[in-house]
């Protein structure tokens, strides 16, 4: 019996991808941070964190181009150190939104009926419930749990250390169960409208398993506004972060993220004397990589939407 595969249109990947300038320079631009933060802090001497003479040094110093703190720490060390783990943090969490939601939504899409109604309806209900509290709730009951735990299992090993990321490692996740919401209705949207093609209705016909016609057909053709969203999610999941890390509820003060550099920097921001550099540098470098994503994100969505491509 032949094989039925799913057509090259719908919303499928266009052959050859076509991005607008301003969306490969965004690329680059992204490209660029992440190596500086993969290996500048390699290539800067770290600080301990105790006060030196050279606190709150101005920028353009020949060892400390940024600047430095209230602790004598160099700023571009940090904002490197805190580009990892933002970065980190925002593609992490997009993951698990990308994974839950899709799965989430295809099979509500191809569910349909009862079971479809009931699952949307719990996407609303989840909707009303507001994001600080529940990220509350979960570090206040996941965090002891799973820091001892990592103590009792590495104990004596260099895994013991990962204990220290327990926050980061919840984070990640409560951030990622917020943002699939959006990306379940998105992907049960686009699968009620495949799942009523030819090529679906073929491969049922030719008694397709339900597992195949998902894999083969269905998610081919969601592989596009996937992508999208996903470049999309990452830049809404580190603006979470960066918020509760500036209130203090997020990343721990010890492991600086752009949330913490700028909750420091808006603390000796004040009329009598400014230490306006940090604030300003972090806030640039953060702002310059959320542009870059969402630029990158929309030309994305132009390069895999064929009624965009012929306009």
């Amino acid at each position: 019996m032949a094989a039925v595969t799913a057509p090259a249109v719908a919303v499928a990947a266009p052959q050859k991808l076509r991005l607008p300038p301003l969306a490969w320079t965004s690329a680059v631009i992204l490209a660029l941070v992440t190596l500086g933060a993969i290996f500048i802090p390699m290539l800067l001497p770290a600080s301990d964190g105790r006060p030196s003479p050279e606190q709150f040094l101005p920028p353009g110093s020949p060892s400390h181009l940024l600047g430095t703190d209230l602790n004598g720490r160099d700023l571009l060390f940090r904002v490197f150190i805190g580009a990892r783990i933002s970065l980190l943090v925002g593609l992490a969490g997009a993951l698990v939104s990308l994974f839950v939601g899709t799965a989430y939504g295809i099979i509500a899409g191809y569910s349909g009926g009862r079971l479809d109604n009931l699952m949307m309806r719990a996407v609303d209900v989840l909707y009303a419930v507001p994001r600080l509290i529940f990220i509350l709730l979960l570090v206040y009951l996941a965090e002891a749990p799973m820091r001892d735990w990592l103590y009792t299992t590495f104990a004596g090993t260099k895994l013991a250390g990962l204990a220290g990321y327990t926050k980061i490692v919840i984070l990640i996740i409560a951030l990622g169960m917020i943002e699939w919401l959006t990306m379940a209705r998105i992907v049960r949207g686009q699968v009620l409208a495949l799942k009523s093609l030819q090529f679906v209705t073929a491969a049922r016909a030719l008694g397709q398993s339900h597992w195949k016609i998902i894999t083969r057909h269905l998610l081919p053709n969601l592989a596009g506004i996937i992508i999208v969203y996903l470049t999309l999610t990452v830049p809404a999941v580190m603006l979470d972060e960066s918020f509760l890390s500036f209130l203090g509820l997020g990343v721990d003060a010890s492991q600086a993220s752009w949330g913490t550099l700028l909750s420091d920097g808006a603390q000796v921001i004040n009329p009598i004397k400014s230490y306006w550099w940090l604030l300003v540098f972090p806030a640039v470098l953060m702002s310059v990589t959320l542009l870059a994503l969402n630029f990158l994100g929309d030309g994305l969505r132009d390069a895999f939407d064929p009624r965009r491509r012929e306009r």
